[in-house]
């Protein structure tokens, strides 16, 4: 049985591997066992810790992929080159491995089944995950608030989620995904690899005054540049969550990985999110 997300002092706690998917080539889902786990909210991320023999640690932020399913936390990890977390994670962690993990963390950029405005998603890559978990969410408890997911990627191969996100369109009522591919497009596709623009969003979006929840995530200058697309469109920017993700030494601070969360009109932003699967840094 789910449960909500309680504030509390964040620890530590050692969960165990009990699933893999691969979403991509390069992407692998992990479902773990968290003995104790609190609870979470669709959006939120947690910490994942690696310890060496000789003791050294490395430590790196992942979004949560799925909603709260009692001890279970799920998430999609995309493999950066010569990372030191991200490679052991999609290709040396087995079933039955403990790992540490913190959290959950992060309260802004979150989806909740009570919130009843229209919904507009916005990924960027691996910027899906916390997305996807908002998609899974409404499915689990119900909802029939509308939702619409924009989807840029650079190739059709590229795509989390791909087959799961084909039936959810088919079987979840009020659901529509529509995609954008920046390098190389399907068979029969009816346009050429271009970024996403000012017409896509406006075409695959919903009209501000509906006055839907904006969330975009995705690297930095995706997210920016959505934001930008979304203002001028005339949505309100305190209805715009954005995700970035932060590279190593960004000057938020913000841990490796992890981006800088906040609505698009407040300068001070909002208290950090969470990355997606793919951290600067790996």
């Amino acid at each position: 049985m789910a449960r909500a997300a309680i504030p509390r002092r964040l620890t530590w706690r050692v969960a165990r591997l009990v699933e893999t998917r691969d979403e991509t080539p390069s992407a692998r889902t992990l479902v773990l066992d968290v003995s104790g786990w609190p609870g979470h909210l669709a959006g939120q991320h947690v910490d994942v810790r690696l310890t060496a023999d000789d003791g050294y640690t490395a430590q790196r932020s992942y979004s949560i992929a799925a909603p709260a399913d009692g001890d279970r936390v799920e998430l999609t990890v995309q493999r950066v080159p010569d990372g030191e977390v991200s490679p052991y994670l999609t290709e040396v962690f087995a079933k039955g491995d403990p790992v540490e993990v913190r959290g959950p963390v992060g309260g802004w950029f979150v989806w909740r089944p009570t919130d009843t405005a229209p919904v507009l998603l916005v990924a960027g890559g691996s910027g899906i995950v916390p997305l996807m978990a908002m998609v899974r969410a409404r499915r689990a408890a119900g909802s029939r608030v509308p939702f619409r997911l924009i989807y840029s990627v650079r190739t059709p191969s590229d795509v989390y989620y791909a087959d799961e996100l084909r039936r959810r369109v088919r079987d979840d009522g009020g659901l529509d995904v529509a995609y954008a591919y920046t390098r190389a497009v399907p068979d029969g596709w009816p346009e050429p690899p271009r970024r996403l623009g000012v017409a896509a969003v406006n075409t695959a979006g919903w009209p501000p005054n509906l006055e839907p929840a904006c969330f975009v995530c995705g690297p930095t200058g995706f997210v920016e540049a959505v934001a930008d697309i979304l203002v001028a469109l005339g949505h309100d920017p305190r209805r715009v969550r954005a995700e970035r993700f932060g590279p190593t030494g960004s000057p938020s601070g913000s841990p490796t990985g992890s981006p800088m969360g906040g609505t698009i009109g407040s300068p001070s932003g909002s208290p950090t999110g969470g990355p997606a699967g793919s951290p600067t840094g790996g």
